[in-house]
């Protein structure tokens, strides 16, 4: 089963985030499908592909929590959750 996380980049004290597809039981700093976005939570900006994220949550890959969060702040509906 798929889902899509984050996955931490960047310096100690600046960690910046990339959105990731990747097996739900795999590690985030392991393989991963695909690259969906990134986040910088200290700038508080952040760049979703909206259509590879759509296609993803079709084929049945869950958020979790914190990346649903930034999923439905850019726009994308997500099915049963509130």
């Amino acid at each position: 089963m798929l889902s899509i996380k984050l996955r931490r980049i960047g310096k100690k004290g600046q960690a910046t985030f990339r959105v990731i597809a990747a097996e739900a039981r795999s590690k985030t700093t392991g393989a991963f499908v695909e690259d969906l976005g990134w986040i910088d939570p200290h700038a508080n900006r952040f760049e979703i592909n909206k259509d590879r994220v759509s296609y993803w949550l079709g084929q049945g890959a869950q958020p979790t929590g914190t990346a649903g969060d930034y999923i439905k702040k850019s726009g994308i509906e997500l099915k049963g959750r509130k």
